[in-house]
């Protein structure tokens, strides 16, 4: 439930937003020269400009104070001291003690949690360099030379995305693979570019009874069995990621090969953890430290930066300004940059699933919309799809351009395009196109006055669209660990400004539920329970062309 100070602060928010709703931003940077340099900060590797966002200094004002009416420096302390702030489950939320140093204390119910961590590492460094410089053999004697990751959801989208922004690093002796969808066509292309016997499996699967995971986990097992390979070879071509030892030993999982996870590690943070094995293998062991010393350099700046200079703290407030004062019911990544493609559905998880909730940690209703939705593609295609909406669309949606400004591999004079393309865009949306813009340039061109007034209406844009830049010199594993770190620090301070608990996920449990009773009246066993008249009758229709096929 709000406090006074709270509702108070709310209340001074919406006012503040009726008093400058006319503000236009264009006019403010005309007003204003230094307010780029009042609205940029730099940390950790990154340059972010937030100054074409709709705000004055004012508006950061007030969202400061709304920061403080929460305690928002108190949840920031018991997350990085473990209390257990995800109170639906019970749990501490300890991802950040995953890139911690391994002589750096942290006691969870009284014990020291760094050395298991420190050893869990210690083992995926061990099988990296082995699979890496071909010391790890398959049963009949051949050197690795594929890695087939099977995981779902956070347990996926991670290790897919940074290996995919980290590509120019992986080894060329190595193929990466990553597999998730249960439609079997999927998983069936990937079977058909490998061989079994150079071939490893990495089963990830916290509960390992995830049921696409394990779909997919038996699929895998049978082809490589097929193979000819006895079953006592399942051990020399499977790892698994599970917290669940005897399940993955019943698979054929040494157990020697089975990287442990915690239950304060939510999926979608999960990353840091051995969830990251196919990333250290890709990149090698120190590129993965690297990789978690620049989370670990955002965590400091988080924990003990003030709130004015905290980069997670003003891209989160920035979303609340946009969401629940300025009417944002979507929020667009937009990274130019192709090896960081993946990183929008990243994203999408983590902050859809996190913050996509309707009641308060304590069971109440919400007093305000929470999570946008979360979408975008490499802002490089999107000019050529959804930028037409973002420009002159009747809805407005929030951009972030994320860019670097070095590629790590690239042709003459591509990068300069790319780059120009992503200021271009950021630019537009502020600006905008105005009448008086287009008859000029209309009239420039020779076209008649008539034709001029006709098109008005189709060339101008309203502008005062807002954006915030993310700016890297390079894509590089630390600068990649600090920009996700930076994210799943915002996705927590929106949590606690809404009052919701972000590191849950009941909502994904009904469909589950639901197609576990489904998938048996598929087989033709009887209905275990009434449906609608919809479902009903679809299920009727796909029972039968299953049988046909």
């Amino acid at each position: 439930m709000p406090t006074g100070s709270e509702r108070d602060t709310w209340a001074l928010l919406e006012q503040h937003r009726d008093q400058t709703r006319s503000l236009q931003m264009r006019d403010l940077f005309a007003a204003d020269p230094g307010r780029a340099d009042r609205f940029s900060r730099n940390a950790c590797g990154l340059h972010v400009d937030y100054s074409k966002q709709r705000i004055t200094g004012e508006t950061i004002s007030l969202l400061m104070q709304l920061a403080r009416t929460r305690a928002l420096g108190e949840h920031i302390e018991a997350m990085f001291r473990g209390d257990r702030i995800n109170v639906t489950e019970a749990r501490a939320v300890l991802h950040t003690a995953l890139r911690r140093l391994a002589d750096e204390p942290l006691l969870l119910d009284g014990v020291d949690i760094m050395p298991a961590i420190e050893a869990v590492r210690v083992r995926m460094a061990n099988l990296a360099d082995k699979v890496r410089d071909g010391h790890w053999r398959g049963w009949q004697g051949a050197a690795i030379t594929d890695i087939v990751h099977i995981g779902i959801g956070g347990s996926h989208l991670g290790p897919q995305m940074a290996c995919e922004a980290l590509r120019p690093l992986v080894t060329a002796r190595l193929r990466m693979h990553f597999v998730s969808s249960v439609d079997g066509s999927e998983f069936a292309r990937t079977l058909r570019t490998l061989a079994p016997a150079t071939t490893l499996f990495i089963i990830a699967s916290k509960s390992f009874a995830t049921e696409e995971t394990m779909t997919n986990a038996q699929s895998a097992r049978s082809w490589f069995l097929a193979s000819g390979a006895p079953p006592s070879a399942i051990a020399k071509h499977f790892v698994a990621v599970s917290s669940h030892i005897e399940a993955a030993r019943a698979f054929g999982i040494e157990a020697d090969h089975v990287f442990g996870l915690w239950d304060w590690v939510g999926g979608r943070f999960s990353l840091w953890s051995a969830i990251g094995l196919p990333v250290m293998i890709a990149i090698g062991p120190p590129a993965f430290r690297d990789l978690l010393a620049g989370a670990r350099a955002m965590d400091g700046h988080f924990r003990q930066t003030p709130f004015e200079a905290n980069l997670p703290v003003i891209l989160a407030l920035l979303d609340i300004w946009n969401v629940n004062c300025l009417g944002a019911g979507s929020h667009v990544m937009a990274p130019y940059n192709e090896c960081l493609r993946r990183l929008p559905s990243y994203l999408q998880q983590l902050e859809m699933e996190s913050n996509g909730k309707s009641v308060c940690s304590d069971g109440m209703p919400v007093a305000h919309q929470t999570s946008p939705m979360v979408w975008g593609e490499t802002g490089i295609h999107g000019q050529h799809a959804y930028f037409q909406l973002l420009h002159q669309g009747t809805q407005f949606a929030p951009v972030d351009f994320i860019a670097a400004v070095a590629a790590a591999d690239s042709l003459p004079g591509h990068q300069a395009i790319l780059l120009a393309n992503a200021l271009a865009q950021a630019e537009a949306l502020m600006r905008g196109k105005s009448a008086t813009e287009v008859r000029l340039e209309l009239s420039a061109r020779g076209i008649a006055p008539e034709e001029i007034e006709a098109a008005l209406p189709h060339r101008t844009f309203p502008g005062n669209r807002p954006s915030t830049f993310l700016l890297l010199d390079r894509i590089d594993p630390h600068r990649l660990g600090s920009l996700i770190a930076l994210y799943e620090h915002k996705v927590f301070v929106e949590g606690v400004l809404w009052g919701i608990n972000s590191f849950d996920q009941w909502g994904v449990e009904l469909g589950k539920q639901l197609a576990g009773h489904i998938l048996t009246e598929l087989s033709g066993a009887p209905a275990a329970q009434t449906h609608d008249a919809s479902t009903a009758a679809l299920i009727a229709r796909v029972r039968e062309g299953l049988r046909s096929q």
